[in-house]
């Protein structure tokens, strides 16, 4: 009997659990208060940046849409119209819903971590700070025209004039794209057999397909800004 009752008073149960209330709820909840503080002090000493009535006679010269639309509107720089309007945007809304149903880690539940989810983590982090790029783009190195001005230039209203564009002959471009998704599936499912079997195939083709389109947006983008290419894939139907 006190056998029983040393080892029972030896035993320590360690519990690391907490309630989500009041514990993460309270917190949230004073976070919530000081962000709405400051956003009202700052409210108070930065004036809105609202303009002059529009006029209908006189154009502005750049019309930039609201800084939440400019990314997409600096990707109708290197894209046709239908892939950055349409395309690109309907990939990053389906791929926030799948994210879910595609990333079955179960590591980082109810806790950051970065060590134990490095990949989702990555790719989440490299496509939102992208996102922003853009928006910084469009918001402070377009000028007139939608020229590029680097944040030292002067912004003037002297029309530049622009790189002669050209599109790649249309076998090399299939050839390209073909290529790129092939090797781009099959690749890391060799060298990474493990991160392939834990996916399994339909997870694995789905996660890496949009992977594949995040990186083929920023290639084509090089391709435009250093090669001067409008178009990998042109043809009377579609453009890419």
């Amino acid at each position: 009997m006190e056998v029983r009752e040393e080892m029972k008073g030896s035993i320590e149960i360690k519990d690391d659990k907490v309630f989500t209330w009041p514990t993460l709820v309270a917190k949230e909840f004073l976070a919530a208060i000081f962000v709405t503080v400051g956003l009202l002090f700052y409210s108070y000493a930065v004036d809105a940046p609202l303009r002059e009535l529009s006029n209908p006679g006189q154009a502005e010269n750049p019309a930039k849409a609201p800084w939440y639309f400019l990314g997409l509107q600096e990707a109708l720089v290197y894209f046709d119209p239908w892939y950055a309007g349409v395309i690109l945007p309907t990939f990053i809304v389906i791929g926030l819903i799948l994210i879910p149903y595609l990333d079955n880690n179960p590591k980082g539940n109810g806790y950051y971590t970065f060590k134990e989810r490095k990949f989702a983590m990555t790719v989440f982090l490299s496509g939102y700070v992208f996102w922003y790029i853009l928006i910084y783009i469009g918001t402070a190195l377009r000028g007139p025209f939608w020229a590029f001005f680097w944040p030292w230039e002067k912004w003037t209203h002297d029309f530049p004039t622009p790189p002669p564009l050209h599109d790649l002959p249309l076998p090399l471009g299939i050839a390209l794209l073909l290529g790129f998704y092939f090797f781009g599936l099959v690749i890391p499912a060799i060298v990474k057999k493990d991160f392939f079997m834990r996916l399994g195939f339909i997870r694995y083709v789905l996660t890496m397909g949009l992977l594949l389109s995040m990186i083929g947006t920023v290639i084509k983008m090089f391709f435009r800004l250093a090669l001067n290419v409008k178009y990998i894939i042109a043809t009377p139907w579609i453009n890419i």
